[in-house]
């Protein structure tokens, strides 16, 4: 009688965490794109540092409550991550502004090969045939939505491509610290969310102000702008909490198939509340063929890391520092 109802409680709680995740995950974007596409709020790099310091303020909760562990990273090697997460985070957010949430998605898309490149650079690694082969057809999809999407223009492309490499830089550098200085995901995320807050929420009016000429002072905020960004910033909590709680029940498989359906779930509400933004069928093809492409990787290549270190759910959280302000599945670990 006890075996059943408890299995039906975890069933319950599982449900749940999945459905928290993939609504914050997914809610965040469309919020970040209605800010700044709908209300003119085109600081991605001061709505970055809002969202870290809104994360910080959740890593010392967390350690007050005794839910994280003290932990050391020197002071070199946090500069360094946070140079390539904050150029990650930034890139990511511009390329939203800049680009329609469908090629925003896709390009995305592009960073299973440019984590594949530095690990065939750096680590010596070796894939296998179907591997490539999967590779090949994320790229050839990637490659048919930019050609023929009209709304993709010189800057947005410039941005997607600093993002997808700053992106996978950091995440190599993730793998790169947590093996060196024995740090899980969260202990490195509360070493990192206050440096890169302070630092965006410094730099960031300066750099906004250089991409777009405006400055966040003189923004003319209204009551529903100023809701959305305090909105913004409240889902950023929400996609960080709901990673930690599903990275501590869901098998790496589980958790690729979630970001599978956060990927459609983007796309698809992206096109019914955004607009079309330059959609024909040759961008549906050239979108279903990079996410076909992105599952078959998934299948062949299920991440040496997540292989090698046995971390899987610990290693899924270096991704929610990109989730928490672009999908910010990211953030984003």
């Amino acid at each position: 009688m006890g075996s059943p109802r408890k299995s039906d409680k975890k069933a319950a709680l599982d449900f749940a965490a999945w459905g928290f995740n993939i609504t914050s995950s997914v809610g965040i974007i469309m919020v970040n794109k209605a800010l700044m596409a709908t209300h003119g709020f085109s600081f991605a790099t001061t709505l970055t540092g809002l969202h870290l310091l809104t994360t910080t303020l959740m890593t010392i909760v967390f350690r007050w409550l005794g839910l994280s562990q003290p932990s050391h990273l020197p002071l070199p090697d946090l500069i360094k991550f946070v140079i390539f997460s904050n150029l990650s985070i930034v890139g990511m957010n511009v390329s939203l502004m800049w680009n329609s949430v469908g090629f925003y998605q896709i390009a995305k898309l592009c960073m299973i090969p440019a984590s594949c490149l530095l690990e065939v650079v750096f680590d010596r690694v070796h894939y296998s045939r179907d591997t490539k082969l999967s590779i090949m057809v994320v790229l050839v999809g990637v490659a048919v939505c930019t050609v023929t999407d009209v709304s993709v223009n010189a800057k947005g492309m410039l941005a997607a491509v600093i993002a997808v490499w700053s992106t996978a830089f950091q995440q190599y550098y993730v793998h790169y610290l947590q093996r060196k200085y024995s740090l899980n995901s969260f202990n490195l995320l509360s070493h990192t969310a206050p440096a890169q807050a302070g630092s965006l929420l410094l730099v960031g009016p300066f750099v906004d102000f250089l991409l777009t000429g405006k400055r966040v002072d003189h923004f003319n905020f209204t009551s529903l702008s100023l809701l959305f960004v305090v909105l913004s910033c409240i889902i950023a909590i929400g996609v960080n909490l709901s990673q930690f709680i599903c990275i501590g029940r869901f098998s790496a498989v589980s958790f690729q198939v979630l970001g599978h359906m956060k990927t459609v779930l983007v796309l698809f509400l992206g096109f019914l509340f955004f607009g079309k933004e330059g959609l024909n069928l040759h961008v549906v093809l050239g979108m279903i063929l990079a996410v076909l492409g992105m599952m078959c990787a998934c299948i062949f290549f299920p991440l040496r890391f997540l292989v090698t270190h046995n971390t899987a759910k610990e290693d899924s959280l270096v991704l929610f520092l990109i989730e928490v302000t672009t999908e910010v599945e990211s953030y984003p670990t």
